[in-house]
């Protein structure tokens, strides 16, 4: 029954035989201890909103099932290469500034990066590095760069990072060489140095590094920062240093795929994050750098102090940029050489 054809129906009737309009939801792809659930409850009271949270554990599982049309996805969390490939093979929508009044307290630092350069298709949610945890109760001697933490004195005391191109930008970096151009020249002198690597670990981790460190399995790791500062916060023993050699710095960011079917919910919903108040609330549960200027406003003077969330200035950071072909390379690579240890 269309109602322009059927006027003769008295409002009143058609109204009572609607059915009731279903609650609005979205759908939330994101990484796995990286939302505080206390946040989408929030944002579900302020706007009626559901939200259906799935998570993943690297950026290649979600660039794949979004690239399959695997899972319908209204607001991802990609890093910042992640994105920049999104972006090339069109798979984000344009993020619409007029529907994010709160995108004004954002860093302008952390703004139109070389992954999105005209700032369209991201929005930062947060930042980290990728640095050296000591236990100073057991290791009394400096550990300021790889080459220190990939000694034998720490056989079976390590713990590091379970990704492959994590492991590869160190051995680049032991050799001065840049991290992004990645080629079987670059592979071929990164080998020899990995395969010494990979003997003297004890455990590779990427989902919760800290753990070994808390419970004195290991006494040294290279891990997220975030993991860092909840360490620091726990016992101040764990202390967090940048490499010498250089480290990694990723940027994390929101971003809506072009095939979501609630795009204005999702706008909704990051600009409801990039709230401060909302944001802190992010940071006291994952202290990873924050974004968000007026977010680190509302930050205690400890949580600004802590040396993983905001390493003093100086150090030397790069972000990742898309490799290519070259990524599944590096993770032949590394495979191989694990398998051998």
């Amino acid at each position: 029954m269309h109602l322009r054809t059927c006027v003769i129906v008295p409002l009143l009737a058609l109204v009572t035989a609607l059915p009731a309009r279903a609650a609005e939801e979205l759908n939330l792809f994101g990484w796995s201890e990286y939302v505080p659930q206390t946040v989408l409850d929030g944002f579900t009271k302020a706007t009626g909103i559901k939200v259906n949270f799935e998570t993943y554990s690297s950026n290649e599982e979600l660039l794949s099932k979004l690239v399959a049309g695997a899972g319908n996805y209204d607001v991802i969390q990609p890093s910042d290469y992640a994105a920049e490939v999104m972006i090339r093979q069109k798979l984000l929508a344009p993020i619409e500034p007029a529907k994010l009044p709160h995108l004004k307290n954002l860093d302008a630092d952390m703004l139109r990066r070389p992954h999105d350069p005209e700032g369209r298709f991201t929005v930062p949610y947060m930042s980290g590095t990728v640095g050296i945890v000591v236990n100073t109760e057991k290791v009394k001697t400096p550990v300021k760069a790889y080459r220190d933490v990939f000694a034998p004195r720490f056989k079976d005391r390590l713990v590091v990072l379970n990704d492959s191109r994590e492991l590869v930008t160190w051995a680049l970096y032991t050799q001065g060489a840049p991290i992004n151009t990645i080629n079987a020249a670059a592979l071929a002198k990164a080998r020899p140095v990995i395969a010494d690597w990979v003997k003297l670990v004890k455990v590779f981790d990427s989902d919760s590094p800290k753990t070994a460190l808390l419970n004195g399995d290991v006494d040294v790791g290279i891990v997220w920062s975030g993991e860092a500062a909840i360490l620091w916060n726990t016992d101040k023993k764990f202390a967090y240093t940048i490499p010498a050699e250089g480290a990694h710095q990723f940027i994390d960011v929101l971003a809506i795929p072009a095939s979501a079917k609630h795009k204005d919910a999702a706008h909704k919903l990051i600009d409801y994050i990039l709230q401060p108040e909302v944001s802190k609330l992010i940071s006291d549960a994952f202290p990873y750098t924050n974004p968000n200027r007026e977010a680190r406003k509302l930050l205690s003077a400890e949580a600004l102090a802590n040396p993983a969330s905001y390493p003093p200035p100086g150090a030397k950071l790069e972000t990742f940029r898309d490799i290519g072909r070259a990524a599944a390379d590096i993770d032949r690579l590394v495979t191989d050489l694990k398998s051998a240890r």
